[in-house]
């Protein structure tokens, strides 16, 4: 899987978009993370490592934690792509209604 569709399959899960959105604010343990989720620990940490695996967070351990924090940079790289990508769509004429 190529890492732009890493990033959509990642991107995919509302779960995931949650997770993301909570680490806008800063760093957060994994144990801070579960606590924002009715989900197991082993889920939310599935989804950590897809999101890890997908380049939109960054793990680093804290002597017993694990804190993730989120890999803007690569959000910012698919926003960019996203607007290249509609820019180069060819431009529809207005429907004419009755």
């Amino acid at each position: 899987m190529s890492n732009l569709s890493a990033t959509f399959a990642a991107l995919s899960d509302e779960t995931r978009r949650r997770i993301l959105t909570l680490l806008r604010d800063g760093s957060k343990t994994a144990g801070e993370i579960s606590a924002e989720f009715s989900l197991t620990k082993p889920t939310i940490s599935h989804h950590l490592k897809v999101l890890e695996e997908a380049g939109l967070l960054r793990s680093e351990r804290r002597g017993t934690f694990i804190v993730y924090a989120l890999q803007s940079n690569v959000l910012e790289d698919l926003a960019q792509s996203l607007v290249e990508m509609s820019a180069a769509l060819p431009r529809r004429k207005p429907k004419k209604y009755p």
